[in-house]
């Protein structure tokens, strides 16, 4: 039924929840699982602000954090990839940056995904004030179905 799964993370505790999610559904016959993690570039660039406090050039800061966030991502995602892995399905790791929901939509429109599975809320930084905002944005903008896991 959903062939194709666009499994989006931010590593946060809701997004770790989702995973439960798909492995069920790739012991029920998914074929190919997409494993997303976005770069917020929102958060870089207040990040940038903190280092012109410490005199640091924002250029190469905004480099150096993005390399850094780049790398403990890919550990992370090869981790999860390691976890959903088996004989019959086929697990990709993609990194993007940029705003989550719209990457999480776009991604999920070029693979032609047929479920979007991901957790209620993130680790952003307004956490407070916008729980769940990417998940919302994703549930409204996107044609695709979507499985929110709390």
């Amino acid at each position: 039924m959903f062939s194709k799964i666009l499994y989006p993370t931010d590593f946060s505790e809701p997004s770790k929840k989702a995973i439960r999610y798909v492995k069920k559904l790739r012991e029920a016959g998914t074929k190919e699982i997409i494993i997303l993690h976005v770069i917020d570039e929102h958060e870089l660039a207040m990040m940038i602000e903190g280092c012109g406090w410490l005199g640091k050039d924002p250029n190469e800061c905004l480099e150096e954090l993005e390399k850094k966030h780049r790398e403990v991502a890919e550990k992370e995602l090869e981790k999860i990839k390691k976890k959903l892995m088996s004989e019959e399905v086929k697990v990709k790791t993609q990194i993007e940056k940029g705003t989550p929901s719209k990457k999480i939509i776009e991604i999920a429109e070029k693979e032609n995904v047929a479920l979007i599975v991901m957790g209620s809320h993130g680790k952003g930084v307004l956490k407070e004030l916008l729980i769940g905002s990417v998940s919302e944005n994703v549930i409204r903008h996107t044609k695709k179905p979507v499985l929110i896991v709390r």
